[in-house]
């Protein structure tokens, strides 16, 4: 009786040591997924923010290029206007 009480007591906590071994591997597992679909959306809203970034930038070019054109102009028909 004693033999067969020590037995599935042995069977009862090796099996729980495994079962509880199975779920953390799962939670690794999981966390692991969770990170590397966050570093996808980091490097998305990267990429994102970049393509932003150059455009905005183009814009803020042509618009410095046109004032720039727009200043020299009235200056040239200023100084073209006292020859």
């Amino acid at each position: 009786m004693r033999l067969i009480t020590t037995l599935s007591l042995a069977a009862l906590v090796s099996s729980a040591s495994l079962t509880f071994g199975q779920t953390a591997k799962d939670d690794v597992k999981k966390a692991g997924e969770g990170v590397k679909d966050a570093g996808k959306a980091t490097g998305h809203a990267a990429k994102e923010a970049g393509s932003a970034t150059a455009k905005t930038a183009k814009k803020a070019g042509h618009k410095v290029k046109k004032t720039t054109n727009k200043a020299a102009d009235k200056v040239e028909d200023k100084t073209r206007d006292k020859q």
